[in-house]
């Protein structure tokens, strides 16, 4: 029964997101909002299912990934309607062919003029060089080596998206785990949208995220630190995750991913500072879905609130570390989850880092929030409405306090059981 039922969950959000791939939200929202909560609540109701499918159902397992597959092709074949971030990266590959150095140059300088097309005049903020680390911005020139184009870069990110699948499946299996769990980042309309339809590099650090944790699992330290390493320098934000590592890796394997960081900076070490481009502009002017950051910015300054995110989510992990396997899903998506909560913006497309890790009881109010983070999407419109942000995050808390009062209850009914 719980099987049919994934069925009808997956034909629910089939039809809804091959429907939002020709829809435009800014002139159709009404239309767009439809089809993603239709896609939205599905997807929830089939988490929730997951664990009671047929475990020895390989057959339907692979027509429900292969569903999953038909539904992402209308949104690649689209160009990005949410987001212009895609364009950004084909500028910062192209620039780097020619030469440039892409934490210096701006967009709207003249003297690159001439390296424009009609793609990357599309990008956003021209006034300003780029953010993104430098294992990002490589991976920008690798791709765009070939064609310098946003079909390319998202071709690049759909195999990423594909090899988190791939690696899924591999990884649930060895943990004796059911792998139709797999479906909880398979099916999730945000990763579509996100990856698919606007080519978001995020899925490449979810990957290596991944990777780190499968190795770290299987005791292959020094490939999980760098692979860790690596996802640093795709953006900051797994930095959190440092506690998980701790006891777990010698200093050696420590040694070699800070090594293989610093060289992934040599490249664009060209005036003898440290290139980070806008990311500091970005980071005292970007606010948006983030009423704790707003909360704490009104008593205390930007930068030390963005601190005590970093240590917030540095906190977090620590616990998970002593609570938690190395392979738990939770000790590598809550300490995420947690920075961002406190973070100084919060775009839909940061959340998925968190969803290869949506396999567990313990992160379903971070599924939830995959759902609810696409509400943000009504700034589009005429600026994200705070009732909006309320029920984005009255959704994840009230994931988590159902949560809470089941494990409790769980916890007193063993109690009671055991005299």
């Amino acid at each position: 029964m719980a099987t049919r039922l994934i069925y009808a969950c997956g034909v629910v959000i089939a039809v809804a997101m091959v429907a939002v791939a020709g829809v435009d939200p800014r002139t159709s929202p009404v239309w767009f909002f439809a089809c993603m909560g239709s896609a939205g609540g599905a997807y929830l109701v089939a988490v929730r299912l997951l664990p009671r499918a047929a475990p020895d159902s390989r057959a339907p397992l692979v027509l429900c990934l292969a569903l999953a597959a038909v539904w992402r092709l209308p949104l690649f074949m689209a160009p990005p309607v949410l987001s212009t971030d895609v364009y950004r990266y084909v500028w910062d590959g192209r620039l780097q062919h020619h030469g440039y150095d892409p934490y210096t140059v701006v967009p709207n300088d003249p003297a690159v003029e001439g390296l424009h097309d009609q793609e990357t005049k599309a990008l956003n903020h021209p006034a300003l060089p780029t953010p993104y680390p430098p294992a990002a911005e490589l991976f920008f020139r690798a791709v765009t080596y070939g064609h310098e184009s946003a079909r390319a870069l998202k071709t690049a990110l759909e195999l990423c998206d594909v090899l988190i699948v791939v690696l899924l499946l591999r990884s649930l299996a060895a943990s004796g785990r059911s792998r139709w769990l797999v479906l909880a980042y398979a099916w999730n309309p945000l990763v579509a949208l996100e990856v698919a339809g606007n080519g978001h590099v995020d899925v490449l650090g979810a990957l290596l995220l991944l990777i780190s944790a499968w190795c770290l699992a299987e005791r292959r330290r020094t490939p999980a630190v760098l692979a860790w390493a690596l996802a640093i320098g795709v953006k900051f934000l797994p930095i959190v995750l440092a506690p998980i590592f701790w006891r777990r890796v010698r200093p050696r394997d420590l040694a070699a991913g800070a090594a293989l960081l610093l060289a992934l900076y040599v490249p664009f070490f060209v005036r003898g500072g440290l290139p980070v481009g806008s990311l500091g502009t970005y980071l005292d002017y970007w606010r948006f879905n983030a009423p704790l950051f707003a909360v704490a910015e009104a008593v205390a300054p930007g930068r030390l609130v963005m601190v005590l995110a970093a240590a917030i989510g540095v906190g977090v992990a620590g616990g998970l570390r002593a609570s938690r396997p190395a392979n738990a899903p939770a000790a590598w998506s809550w300490p995420i989850a947690a920075a961002l909560l406190v973070a100084p913006a919060v775009y839909p497309w940061y959340v998925v880092w968190l969803t290869p890790f949506l396999t567990d009881a313990a992160t379903w109010p971070l599924a939830v929030w995959s759902i609810s983070v696409m509400l943000a999407y009504l700034d589009l419109l005429s600026g994200l409405p705070r009732w909006g942000i309320a029920v984005e995050y009255g959704l994840v808390l009230a994931a988590c306090l159902a949560g809470w009062s089941s494990r409790a209850t769980s916890i007193q009914s063993t109690a009671e059981g055991n005299p």
